[in-house]
């Protein structure tokens, strides 16, 4: 199928990019680039997945017709309980409607309130589970150490931790891990820009957020790695933003898996993790 071929299709049935990045599982921005023809040669598989979905049944990928509208609503994954959409046009704190909230509002809200801020909307936070916190704890040892040991000049980072992503008033993030690398960006209250990488742990009320909405978020602040942990289907996915056609690693959790970065030096013990999983999920 042809960049053209695939655009028809894409433009006939009203399909938003974020929307054939829900369908299809390819991040918005790689999307992007194959569609504007920005990326000559995409990888097979990511072909593969984008043509099951053109090529596929209308009434399985719905087009106009699917509430998913790039610019009219934004998913939410359980919020506030509960799974489905929230119109831009639905007020949450005070007055103000979703989508036009800023920083000045984040800071605002009382200390016991835990939210994101991401383009003016936000995303109610619950209390990480208990193993939510025992991949964190291993994880950010696993990085902790091998920097320190290796003199490393970057600084990792564990949550809770304010990210001002893209230096504007209308983003503010919470990973659970990052590593910075560019000092100046580590503030008083916060860390003003993209880190260099970022390792969330999925949880029924932030998964969808975490891997269509941040994703996304993330490639086009300049966060250089992502991975996303997910303890219930035990495997890791991992992004390097730095390579030009960016398709995810999915791997079990198994042995071990080495970052992009350090050049492969720091491996994290994928075993350790599901072994805890399984030890405290039961």
């Amino acid at each position: 199928m042809t960049i053209d071929e695939m655009n028809k299709i894409k433009e006939t049935r009203g399909y938003s990019f974020t929307q054939l990045s829900d369908y299809t599982g390819v991040p918005v921005v790689t999307l992007q680039r194959i569609f504007t023809g920005v990326t000559k040669s995409p990888r097979k598989a990511t072909l593969d997945a984008i043509e099951k979905v053109l090529k596929g049944d209308e009434s399985i990928f719905s087009g106009k017709a699917y509430s998913y509208g790039e610019k009219s609503s934004v998913s939410y994954s359980d919020y506030e309980g509960k799974t489905g959409m929230l119109s831009e046009n639905e007020p949450i704190y005070g007055a103000k409607k979703n989508g036009e909230y800023t920083v000045a509002d984040y800071y605002a809200l009382p200390d016991d309130k835990r939210v994101e801020l991401i383009d003016g909307y936000f995303y109610d936070m619950t209390a990480p589970r208990t193993i939510h916190q025992i991949i964190c704890d291993l994880v950010f040892n696993s990085i902790y150490n091998f920097i320190r040991e290796n003199k490393g000049s970057c600084i990792p980072i564990s949550s809770p931790i304010d990210v001002q992503l893209d230096c504007d008033d209308k983003t503010m993030v919470q990973p659970d891990i990052i590593i910075v690398c560019d000092e100046d960006k580590i503030k008083d209250r916060v860390v003003f820009g993209a880190p260099d990488l970022i390792i969330e742990i999925l949880s029924p009320s932030t998964r969808r957020k975490d891997m269509f909405v941040k994703t996304d978020k993330y490639c086009n602040a300049g966060v250089k790695e992502y991975w996303m942990i997910d303890p219930k289907k035990k495997i890791l996915i991992a992004y390097n933003f730095t390579d030009e056609d960016v398709v995810p690693v999915i791997v079990p959790l198994k042995g071990e898996f080495a970052m992009f970065m350090y050049e492969g030096k720091l491996k994290v013990n994928l075993d350790e993790i599901a072994q805890m999983i399984d030890r405290f999920t039961r």
